[in-house]
């Protein structure tokens, strides 16, 4: 039976990948110089211009997806009796999870039974996107949607998330580091690696002096936690600085052997957080760090 697979555009992936796929994607809404603007994984919405603007300090807010837009969403599936698989922005970091369970209820009220599987990645960004990324092919291999729920279920707690940022105020304003912290850092040239936990929350881990060390740090971690690597997708995620996410393709492929390495930009709902200048890299270990 055909079912449709949905996510958010908090998964970053490319618009080709996701039109090619057939994956359904509910925007986030990101609001910057008194404009409002939908994440729609840049069919309408200029990414590298609003990474200039990041780049150039200014602020960006995001908003969670309502109840609304997902019953809004669900709905013509539900009506054609066609089940639904969405992998979910961590509710760790957003309220949209908890949403979405809500529009599924108020769905089965009116509908009755409904056959919409919701999961909480506790993931975020490419590493979400990752998620999504496997789904859809697994689904092009004819598997069914209980074994690609399951398959996400069983392997979402083995994806590593290092991130770096290059600019501490991002942070600051997010209340994950305090301003006295952000004004030092920025001095010293400290850059924070940050990890996506169990629970799907943001936790520094690390600090290391200068940008090149912290990409490194990147590379040799990821490196270290690796799971099978030749049969591994490992995506590279960044804001605005497509060269240097090159190098660390290139520093990576040099040190382990691998399927694939995609390079991704992120979206400007996970940039409008990390600002101007993050690296990622996403892959899947043992267990998450």
């Amino acid at each position: 039976m055909s079912y449709q697979i949905f996510t958010d555009s908090c998964s970053d992936l490319p618009l080709e990948f996701v039109e090619k796929h057939k994956i359904a994607i509910i925007s986030m809404i990101i609001s910057i110089d008194g404009k409002e603007y939908s994440d729609d994984l840049g069919k309408t919405f200029n990414r590298n211009q609003f990474f200039q603007q990041l780049k150039e300090g200014k602020q960006a807010t995001t908003s969670q997806i309502n109840i609304g837009t997902y019953y809004e969403a669900f709905k013509p599936f539900v009506e054609k009796s066609e089940p639904i698989l969405y992998l979910a922005f961590s509710s760790g970091l957003s309220g949209s999870y908890n949403n979405a369970v809500s529009a599924v209820q108020m769905l089965e009220d009116k509908f009755g039974t409904v056959d919409i599987t919701v999961i909480d990645t506790k993931a975020a960004c490419l590493g979400e996107g990752l998620l999504v990324y496997q789904a859809a092919l697994m689904k092009e291999q004819g598997k069914t949607l209980t074994e690609v729920a399951q398959w996400v279920e069983n392997h979402k707690m083995n994806l590593h998330s290092w991130v770096t940022v290059d600019d501490l105020k991002h942070l600051e304003r997010g209340g994950r580091i305090s301003s006295v912290a952000a004004t030092m850092g920025s001095l010293l040239s400290v850059k924070p690696i940050i990890v996506v936990t169990p629970e799907g929350t943001l936790e520094p881990v690390a600090k290391v002096r200068g940008r090149k060390k912290s990409l490194h740090y990147l590379v040799d971690k990821t490196v270290e936690g690796l799971r099978d690597p030749e049969n591994q997708t490992i995506i590279v995620g960044h804001v605005g600085v497509p060269e240097e996410a090159e190098e660390v393709k290139k520093e990576l492929s040099e040190k382990v052997k691998v399927k694939e390495i995609l390079v991704y930009p992120y979206g400007p709902t996970i940039a409008a957080h990390t600002g101007f200048g993050s690296m990622a890299v996403f892959s899947f270990g043992e267990v998450r760090v």
